[in-house]
């Protein structure tokens, strides 16, 4: 017998076009904070200036902060919301990926709720505090399909201070209103493709062998797989397919509407605190043979994983061994199978001191795995996993 909470306030406006239909919501405030990434591309493509106009047609003002980096800081965070509080901003509007939408979750609890951020932290070194009140409202509208952030609530923030990326949640971090515009996606280089792509099919992957996994997300979750085995390589290959992204940014969102993650995300937050340089989506990439392997060599989710090589287009999967097959080859097919942590600065010795941040950094359930990883184990994963 199963029980489960499913709970998605988020209204979505899904498909390409939809941004130009924002302008006729009903907007949660009078004045926005538009949150954006230190990038340029939101700039250079148009999608910062639709908003814009779409906002001013809404009878609605806004400021800008336009800071975000690629793995969002608390310092990022704290900055904008001041920036928030001084120009009496009443809800945000966060137009990006997974970064800034992180970001804005957590700019929107902060514009509200007195402290630092950091105080609401359950990272090893963080204040442990439940927020006091629900965050100022929040738009996104996403221009990338990978981590999700649309149609959760929740955030991963990095501390340059503490060494720490640690998750955050709550309920009123949910967006009231999410814009799917597979148009905003078309833009984003084949590299960014491929990485942001394999993040969604991790978070619907590692749902899938989640022993608290139940037939609500698993639904959800093997139609991800389909549709990103199905669509990522086509999207790499050729950015312009409207059909390939589109579908794409369908699978983002359906592996996000019940996003069960395990230690996989965990290990890679690791990585990525020591090493914000690090591509999230890469990182997964990088240890996911090792990772899902484990499991597969101890025959500890036979049947989670034959499904999920029969959503990837294998015919008669038998064995867990027919879904890293499957994994290896879309891999390859989006050229990622030579992904080398030593071209980001990772060093071998950096490895043993790994294992122990496992169980410090939030980023995924690791007790949730379909057999226990000790200390151990998760070095040998990260050694096995080095290039």
């Amino acid at each position: 017998m199963y029980h489960f909470e499913f709970h998605m306030p988020t209204k979505i406006l899904f498909g390409a076009g939809q941004l130009k239909q924002l302008h006729k919501e009903q907007m949660p405030g009078r004045k926005a904070l538009i949150v954006t990434s230190n990038g340029q591309s939101t700039k250079k493509y148009g999608y910062l200036k639709a908003v814009e106009d779409e906002l001013a047609l809404a009878g609605v003002q806004h400021v800008l902060f336009d800071e975000v980096r690629p793995n969002p800081t608390r310092d990022n965070v704290m900055d904008a919301a001041r920036m928030g509080r001084l120009e009496s901003c009443d809800f945000v509007v966060a137009l990006g990926g997974g970064s800034v939408m992180d970001a804005a979750k957590c700019i929107a609890m902060m514009m509200v709720n007195d402290g630092d951020l950091w105080d609401y932290s359950f990272s090893a070194k963080g204040g442990h505090k439940p927020f006091t009140k629900p965050g100022a409202p929040l738009v996104a509208i996403t221009t990338s399909a990978g981590t999700g952030s649309e149609v959760d609530m929740f955030a991963v923030i990095s501390n340059d201070e503490t060494g720490e990326k640690s998750g955050m949640a709550d309920h009123s971090m949910f967006p009231v209103l999410s814009i799917v515009d597979s148009d905003l996606m078309m833009s984003v280089p084949p590299k960014f493709t491929a990485f942001q792509g394999m993040d969604a099919f991790f978070h619907a992957a590692e749902s899938m062998i989640n022993t608290k996994e139940h037939p609500m997300g698993e639904m959800f979750a093997l139609k991800a797989i389909e549709l990103i085995a199905q669509n990522l390589p086509v999207a790499y290959k050729d950015g312009s397919n409207r059909e390939a992204r589109s579908n794409m940014a369908l699978a983002n969102s359906l592996a996000g509407y019940y996003m069960l993650c395990i230690s996989e995300h965990t290990m890679e937050h690791v990585m990525g605190s020591h090493h914000p340089n690090l591509e999230h989506g890469a990182g997964l990439i990088m240890l996911s043979h090792e990772f899902f392997n484990f499991f597969a060599e101890r025959r500890a989710a036979e049947e989670p994983m034959i499904k999920m090589a029969r959503a990837m287009g294998v015919e008669n999967p038998t064995s867990g061994k027919d879904f890293i097959a499957a994994l290896d080859s879309l891999i390859a097919s989006i050229d990622c199978q030579d992904l080398k942590m030593s071209d980001y600065g990772i060093k071998r010795e950096e490895l043993k001191d790994w294992p122990a941040r496992v169980y410090e950094v939030l980023g995924g359930d690791i007790t949730a795995t379909p057999a226990p990883l000790t200390a151990e184990d998760y070095l040998g994963i990260f050694e096995r996993s080095y290039k």
